[in-house]
């Protein structure tokens, strides 16, 4: 990774959270079960990560649900960082994602047969951003060990720190 991450703004994304970038920024969070979706779009510098912690808004989530809560969910944070590269026109093909993390870090009951919540945060990152249209240039999903990303928004790249 490019040597001047100090010099440029950082942002630490909480589970929940999604921020894009329109300048050099380093963008960061830490994940477990959780993934985590880096949107670059090389020709223009944008950058964006999310970090949803569960894979669909509930069908009965009510009025009460502001996009704020909505975040948290895989569906949703996709669909919105899809509506925000619309208004910036950015086409989806113009588009590189990054996905990570789906980790299986909690303990598993004994219903094995069932997937995690880890597993079905991965299955619908990846329906929702095929829907959507986005190409997913590289993965790293899965495992039973948290990762911390680093993502530089100026280059695309994206740093993986394995968690003991």
């Amino acid at each position: 990774m490019v040597g001047y991450d100090g010099d440029l703004p950082q942002v630490y994304l909480q589970p929940g959270e999604s921020h894009l970038a329109t300048g050099p920024t380093v963008l960061r969070t830490l994940l477990g079960s959780c993934v985590g979706i880096a949107f670059w779009v090389p020709d223009r510098g944008i950058g964006a990560l999310c970090h949803p912690m569960l894979p669909r808004v509930p069908a009965r989530a009510g009025a009460l649900t502001t996009t704020v809560n909505c975040r948290r969910y895989v569906d949703f944070a996709i669909q919105e960082m899809a509506r925000k590269f619309d208004e910036l026109r950015v086409p989806r093909a113009g588009v590189q994602v990054k996905l990570f993390g789906g980790a299986d870090v909690l303990l598993v009951s004994a219903h094995r047969h069932q997937p995690t919540v880890g597993q079905m945060n991965q299955d619908v990152a990846g329906q929702v951003l095929a829907e959507e249209g986005f190409r997913v240039v590289a993965t790293r999903l899965g495992g039973d060990h948290g990762i911390h990303i680093t993502f530089h928004t100026v280059t695309g790249e994206v740093l993986l720190r394995r968690l003991n």
